[in-house]
């Protein structure tokens, strides 16, 4: 089993608590596709830095709101 991401995130949850906005139109309003979000979300894909403070500012909330940084071992 491959270990966790060190980087995790939070976006499924502000999308639901942001009256639900789907990934598409998170995508739309940061300028990406439904796919990339989707992988993002997922933590199979690591946004760029600009890509991440644009989903933080989406939500009105700080980067490390939005994403953990998980160090290795803990």
């Amino acid at each position: 089993m491959p270990p966790p991401p060190p980087i995790t995130n939070s976006i499924r949850r502000l999308r639901f608590d942001h009256d639900e906005m789907t990934q598409q139109q998170l995508a739309d309003r940061i300028g990406m596709t439904r796919q990339t979000v989707a992988a993002i979300e997922q933590n199979k894909y690591s946004p760029s830095l600009e890509a991440a403070f644009r989903i933080a500012d989406v939500f009105g909330v700080g980067i490390g709101d939005v994403f953990q940084w998980k160090t290795p071992g803990t």
